[in-house]
């Protein structure tokens, strides 16, 4: 039995007559007779009672028809989602994405968007940090990325990044720390002997390459009291006077009580979120997020 075969099948059961059929579907009435044949001796069941002058659906017809009926449909559909694939609009895309990525307002409005505009694409969203990120792209274990990069990031050749969202470093003290009235840009040699709460290195993390450089640049290592991986702890720690720390502007909308942000006064503080993919995957629903993310 083939998909040929249903379609006579059906055709002859919606006109109850060869002749009928044989007209719909553009062919002469014996070779439609030879494969319903066919499929009944497949079936071992007769599938119609013919007289001379007239046809008619048996039982195991009656209820094979509504099976084949749905079969065709399924088959429609399933050729419809493979014809998608190539366009886009039907997929899975994998998707990993910094800690500080959620944050930005645009990135919930954008996933959602996507979502809404192409239904039929799946994404897989995980949080992982940006070396992790770069890594698992070269390995093909995800297909984009949101980076928060490195001042000196430079993406190796089989990475495509460009530039998506900005926002700036700016220092978080405890409201009763001693720069927390200080008005207008704080200076970052006069935190020196601070002690600071910082992402662990370990995690890949672009933010913490960032901190490290221009600190290093005022002149001092930051001498580090304890590693978080996550800002909203760093920001608890930083309210109950343990020490201070350097994260990106975009927490300020988030952030607790007891903790203030003070602009830093250092030319190299813009930090900024990279949209990421490996030039070595051209899928089309890839295409169509990156076309969608970078004109939204």
């Amino acid at each position: 039995m083939d998909f040929k075969q249903l379609n006579y099948f059906v055709a002859v059961a919606q006109e109850l007559s060869f002749s009928r059929a044989a007209i719909k579907l553009h062919m002469s009435q014996p070779p439609l007779s030879q494969q319903i044949k066919l499929l009944e001796e497949d079936l071992g069941v007769l599938l119609f009672n013919r007289t001379r002058r007239s046809v008619e659906l048996t039982h195991a017809g009656t209820l094979f028809y509504e099976r084949a009926i749905n079969i065709l449909e399924d088959y429609a559909t399933a050729k419809e989602l493979c014809s998608w694939t190539s366009d886009g609009r039907a997929g899975k895309l994998r998707i990993a994405f910094t800690g500080s990525v959620p944050v930005f307002e645009e990135f919930p409005r954008l996933i959602q968007g996507f979502c809404n505009a192409y239904p039929l694409v799946e994404m897989d969203l995980k949080h992982l940090s940006t070396g992790e990120q770069l890594q698992a792209l070269n390995n093909n274990k995800i297909d984009i990325g949101f980076l928060r990069p490195s001042l000196n990031f430079r993406p190796p050749p089989s990475i495509d990044a460009r530039d998506l969202w900005h926002d700036e470093l700016v220092l978080a003290v405890a409201k009763n720390h001693r720069s927390a009235d200080i008005n207008g840009k704080v200076q970052l040699s006069d935190m020196a002997q601070e002690k600071f709460i910082l992402f662990p290195q370990a995690l890949g993390c672009g933010l913490f390459e960032h901190i490290t450089s221009i600190t290093a640049k005022a002149g001092f290592a930051p001498r580090i009291i304890q590693e978080v991986s996550e800002n909203s702890t760093t920001l608890a720690l930083v309210a109950a006077g343990l020490g201070i720390s350097i994260v990106p502007s975009t927490y300020a909308d988030t952030k607790p009580p007891g903790v203030e942000f003070k602009r830093i006064d250092h030319p190299e503080v813009q930090s900024k979120i990279i949209l990421a993919s490996s030039r070595n995957r051209t899928m089309a629903s890839l295409k169509l997020f990156l076309d969608y993310a970078l004109a939204f």
